[in-house]
């Protein structure tokens, strides 16, 4: 007879544990109480000396008891949320070795499928360069894949030696566009530049330009729309400099919107294998943000609706 799941759960374990621990000095109390009680009639009915029975200090070793217990349970349950935050890590890295491994395996395999058909079959031009392009695709998304590793390595030990320029943030995101427009040219994205306007920010370039390829690429995987669209606009607002990445795409639940910015963290369940992406993404977009002093936040009215990423600066015009 298999026993009950709920009877080996940690949260049943970690209740029981601190019961059993007040129930404990519940009786002890009131086991004292009822002899002390017991001796008193004694003492009073033979007209004894309380002293050699009672002392002052009772109460005292009662209150180091009690504060000991309170102590125990405490770290009873730092040790339970411990646990349970290393239990939730290791099924995120679980999660991600497995989805980051098919990322890498895809193109992996698509480019073994390309070569092998070089090699067996006499090919037009034509489809030559068509399989060319294929395989650069895939080489480039083996590349980015790298690039995410490295990245998130090279932010968590602060090891980022490139200095922060003096740039205008509108330029430098038409600039990024305009120098990547060939990764989205299925897409329809709009800067909305500011008229006569310029925002002068602090910032490391290559970063930037990491946290804005994450912010967009996140835009079209997460989209099933016919034409994923992206509009860029920018506002001021108490001395602060607001950039809305606003998109048509699927989507996002109001549960999630806090926990996308976690490390391995993917829309849906933890041990859910059909989630897209290696949950690094927005992960670093998140720690970028933070380097240049400022936060990223997500918006949505839930599934369908698309949503809107903020990144959020200090700023003074």
């Amino acid at each position: 007879m298999n026993r009950p799941n709920w009877l080996i759960h940690p949260v049943f374990i970690l209740v029981s544990s601190i019961l059993a621990l007040v129930l404990s000095l519940f009786l002890y109390i009131y086991w004292y109480i009822e002899i002390s009680s017991g001796l008193r009639s004694i003492i009073d009915r033979f007209n004894l000396d309380t002293g050699q029975f009672l002392t002052s200090q009772t109460w005292v070793v009662i209150l180091v008891l009690t504060v000991l217990v309170g102590v125990i349970i405490m770290g009873i349950f730092i040790i339970f949320v411990y646990n349970l935050k290393t239990l939730r890590l290791y099924r995120l890295q679980h999660n991600f070795i497995n989805n980051f491994t098919h990322e890498l395996k895809t193109p992996v395999t698509s480019l073994k499928l390309y070569l092998e058909t070089f090699l067996k079959y006499e090919l037009s031009r034509d489809d030559q360069l068509k399989y060319t392009h294929y395989m650069l695709a895939d080489t480039a998304r083996l590349s980015n894949d790298i690039n995410r590793i490295l990245n998130l390595a090279q932010i968590e030990s602060k090891s980022y030696a490139e200095a922060f320029n003096l740039q205008n943030l509108p330029e430098a995101i038409e600039q990024f566009y305009h120098s990547n427009s060939h990764l989205f040219r299925d897409c329809d994205i709009k800067i909305h530049l500011p008229h006569n306007r310029a925002y002068f920010y602090r910032i490391i370039p290559s970063m930037f330009e990491m946290l804005l390829m994450n912010l967009f690429t996140n835009a079209l995987k997460y989209n099933d729309a016919a034409v994923p669209r992206i509009e860029i606009s920018f506002h001021e607002k108490r001395k602060k400099m607001v950039i809305r990445f606003k998109d048509n795409g699927i989507g996002i639940a109001k549960a999630e919107l806090k926990k996308i910015f976690k490390k391995f963290y993917q829309v849906g369940r933890s041990d859910d294998m059909s989630a897209k992406g290696s949950g690094l993404g927005l992960y670093l977009v998140d720690h970028i943000a933070k380097i240049h002093k400022g936060k990223i936040i997500a918006q949505s009215d839930g599934i369908g609706q698309g949503a809107v990423f903020c990144l959020i600066l200090p700023w003074r015009h």
